[in-house]
């Protein structure tokens, strides 16, 4: 079983971004299964206004999706994959703001779920954008998210949930092996705390990790991180991507999750769950 987190520099338009997708699906091994995350605004990086215009609703009934779901739910079909659509706005009935959502498909395009970020980046960074607000744009998510796959039960999170262990707590113990991390860090905070965070959520839920980050200067001036990654369930990197599009593979070791929870059974000696 295969693991993959692909990292993109994404633009404005999604014709551009569908290109760059493209290309890095294109270059995956033929072995399946394989799972493949897409990052944070892999469809669209830019401003509040290109987001909202760019929304879709989550289609319930063949036909209802938007072009860029149409186009997720081809691409896993062609090259077979369960594919992750890292975050991408879609649209709140009703509502002048939007979510920014993380979408599964199967390898007959089928989407298995989807889960809207819970943890909102308002924050003030030291670096060109300065000062980012996505309250301004978005609404927060209210339910954790675990899907069933091959690879075992998916835990969904999006970028700014990483710093939130209580988040990938609840995941762990809804049944998750795999927690999937896309994301836009900043160039600023990923040198510090990317690496140490992801290894930790690795660490103390046994779980594996897959994060799959936007990785260079993009054409709004900002700056991400890049580092995408692969972490065993020991909190060992079993693959990365320092910067610049491409993208990192490891292989699964289904039994290691559960040596280690038979040998080191953290989550039963937890007392304050």
């Amino acid at each position: 079983m295969w693991l993959a987190a692909i990292q993109l520099i994404s633009g404005r338009h999604w014709q551009d971004n569908k290109t760059q997708i493209a290309t890095e699906l294109s270059a995956l091994p033929k072995e399946r299964p394989l799972l493949a995350l897409l990052p944070e605004n892999f469809a669209l990086f830019g401003e509040r206004q290109g987001y909202l215009d760019g929304a879709e609703a989550i289609g319930t009934e063949p036909g209802e999706a938007g072009p860029i779901q149409t186009q997720l739910a081809a691409w896993a079909r062609e090259h077979g994959i369960w594919l992750v659509a890292g975050a991408m706005p879609t649209r709140i009935p009703g509502s002048t703001h939007i979510h920014t959502s993380s979408l599964v498909f199967d390898p007959s395009g089928e989407r298995r779920g989807h889960y809207h970020k819970i943890h909102l980046f308002d924050v003030d960074v030291a670096d060109s954008h300065g000062r980012y607000r996505e309250s301004e744009t978005f609404s927060p998510g209210q339910d954790c998210v675990v899907v069933d796959s091959p690879f075992g039960p998916l835990g969904l999170s999006i970028c700014y949930d990483l710093r939130f262990p209580e988040l990938y707590r609840q995941l762990t113990l809804a049944g998750a092996r795999v927690l999937l991390v896309p994301a836009a860090f900043t160039a600023v905070t990923g040198e510090v705390h990317w690496e140490p965070l992801l290894r930790a959520r690795a660490i103390e839920n046994q779980c594996y990790v897959v994060a799959a980050n936007q990785g260079g200067t993009h054409e709004t001036g900002r700056q991400t991180w890049g580092h995408s990654m692969v972490i065993d369930p020991w909190g060992r990197v079993l693959a990365c991507q320092p910067s610049g599009a491409g993208t990192v593979l490891a292989q699964m070791d289904a039994g290691l999750i559960e040596e280690l929870k038979r040998t080191m059974p953290v989550l039963q000696h937890a007392r304050l769950l």
